[in-house]
């Protein structure tokens, strides 16, 4: 017996495009900003934007909370990109992609301090409420399309288990 790859189910467009360049380049371009950026990036936080005190000087907690923010930029980015990329297992996509469905979420509870036009006032959104908003938006669109079985092809994996082929 010879187990079957499920590379076929799992398509280029738009899935591992999206999942193994797109969202991870995104990420490492989050890790660079909070890192490199720091003052920059909390300042483009605010909603609607504001350009007051775009150049303050951020506390010891801030700038730590922003590196580590960066690091688990990096480890998003290195999670996502390498560990779908080793395999054409679904059930290990699916895993992968649920969990990150979750941190989505989060990520969006994570903007409501803002106010809720945050989610929803798209003509008032800098480059950080699109890349913290709008994009999650689009990541997590994706996720579920693919957690549905939207757009894959051929056979599936049962289970969590490979297909035998006799």
């Amino acid at each position: 017996m010879t187990t079957t790859t499920t590379s076929a189910c799992i398509p280029f467009w738009p899935y591992r495009l999206f999942f193994l360049y797109i969202e991870p380049i995104s990420a490492l371009l989050g890790a660079y900003y909070a890192f490199f950026l720091p003052a920059d990036y909390i300042q483009d936080l605010t909603f609607p934007p504001s350009h007051a005190g775009a150049h303050a000087t951020l506390g010891t907690q801030t700038s730590m909370v922003l590196l580590q923010l960066a690091n688990l930029y990096l480890l998003f980015a290195w999670n996502e990109h390498f560990v779908l990329k080793s395999t054409d297992s679904l059930s290990t996509w699916r895993w992968l992609l649920a969990g990150l469905l979750i941190a989505d979420f989060g990520h969006l509870y994570s903007m409501a301090p803002v106010g809720s036009g945050v989610f929803w006032r798209v003509w008032e959104w800098n480059a950080m409420v699109w890349g913290s908003v709008g994009f999650v938006y689009a990541g997590a669109t994706m996720r579920m399309c693919f957690l549905a079985g939207i757009g894959l092809r051929g056979d599936q994996e049962k289970d969590g288990l490979e297909k035998k082929a006799l």
